[in-house]
C-alpha cells in the first residue's frame, strides 16, 4: 500500500478538505511523475488550495490554483500563511469549461477528484483543456470511480448518500478508457486503480461538515467496497 510520506505533514489542515483526502490522492497520483521542479502547473479544481500548497512546497512547481467555487482572496491569504509567494503559487477563479489562460500556458496539469464533474463529454479534453497545455505536456488525473459499472442496478448502500443522478458522475475504468481513447490530441500513458480508497475516505468522514456527515451513511453501510479512485496519465501529442 502507498505510504503517503509527504502528505502526512498536511494532516493539520484537514479542515480545508472538500472530499476524500486530496493531498494523499495527489501524492499517489504524482508518484514517479514526469513534471519537473519549476514547471508551470495548473491545479484544476483546486478547492481551497490545499493540493496547490502541497505541490508548490513538496515538488517545487509554480502552481496556478484554478477553481470556480473558491474565493481567490481567501486562498491567497492561506498561501501567504503557508509562507508561499506569488512567484510560487497564484489563485485564479477559473471555469473548467472556459479557462482564462493563454493557449499553451501550462507545462502540465493536475486535477484531483474533480475531473468527473466536467470531463465526461468525450470532446471536453481536446476542445476545452488541451489547448492550454504545451505540446508534450502531461495531464495527471485522480478520479473518483467505481470498481465496476453498477448503474443498471445501483447498490442500496450507495443510495443512502447519493441519488442515481449523482452516481452518474462516478464511473469505472472501462468508462474512462473509452472517453480518453476518443481524444485525438492526447496519448494515454496510464489508467489504473489507485491504492488510495479506504484511508482517504476515512480522513474525509472524520470531518463534521454537512457533506462529510451525509457521505457517512453510504460508507458506514459498506458502500466503499464498490468505490475506487482511478489514476489517469495523459500526454499531449
Amino acid at each position: 500500500m502507498f505510504e503517503y510520506e509527504k502528505s502526512r505533514k498536511y494532516d493539520r489542515l484537514m479542515d480545508k478538505i472538500m472530499g476524500p483526502n486530496p493531498v494523499k490522492l495527489c501524492e499517489e497520483l504524482l508518484d514517479g511523475a514526469k513534471i519537473k521542479p519549476g514547471d508551470t502547473v495548473c491545479d484544476l479544481g483546486s478547492g481551497q488550495g490545499l493540493t496547490s500548497v502541497f505541490m508548490a512546497k513538496e515538488y517545487g512547481y509554480k502552481v496556478y490554483a484554478a477553481d470556480l467555487w473558491s474565493d481567490p482572496e481567501e486562498n491567497k491569504k492561506f498561501f501567504e500563511s503557508e509562507g508561499l509567494t506569488p512567484s510560487e503559487i497564484i489563485p485564479v477563479k477559473a471555469d473548467a469549461e472556459n479557462m482564462p489562460f493563454e493557449k499553451e500556458f501550462f507545462d502540465s496539469l493536475v486535477c484531483t477528484d474533480s475531473y468527473n464533474y466536467f470531463g465526461r463529454d468525450p470532446e471536453y479534453l481536446d476542445a476545452k483543456l488541451l489547448p492550454y497545455i504545451k505540446k508534450g505536456g502531461y495531464i495527471y488525473l485522480a478520479i473518483t470511480g467505481m470498481k465496476e459499472d453498477l448503474h443498471a442496478n445501483l447498490p442500496a448502500e450507495l443510495l443512502l448518500s447519493w441519488t442515481p443522478e449523482q452516481m452518474d458522475y462516478i464511473q469505472d475504468i472501462g468508462y474512462w478508457t473509452g472517453i480518453f481513447e476518443q481524444s485525438k490530441g492526447a496519448e494515454i500513458l496510464e489508467i489504473r486503480e489507485m491504492d488510495s480508497n479506504e484511508e482517504v475516505w476515512a480522513d474525509w468522514l472524520k470531518q463534521e461538515n454537512e457533506y462529510a456527515v451525509g457521505d457517512r451513511k453510504a460508507m458506514e453501510a459498506g458502500g466503499g467496497k464498490y468505490m475506487n479512485f482511478i489514476k489517469v496519465v495523459l500526454k499531449k501529442k
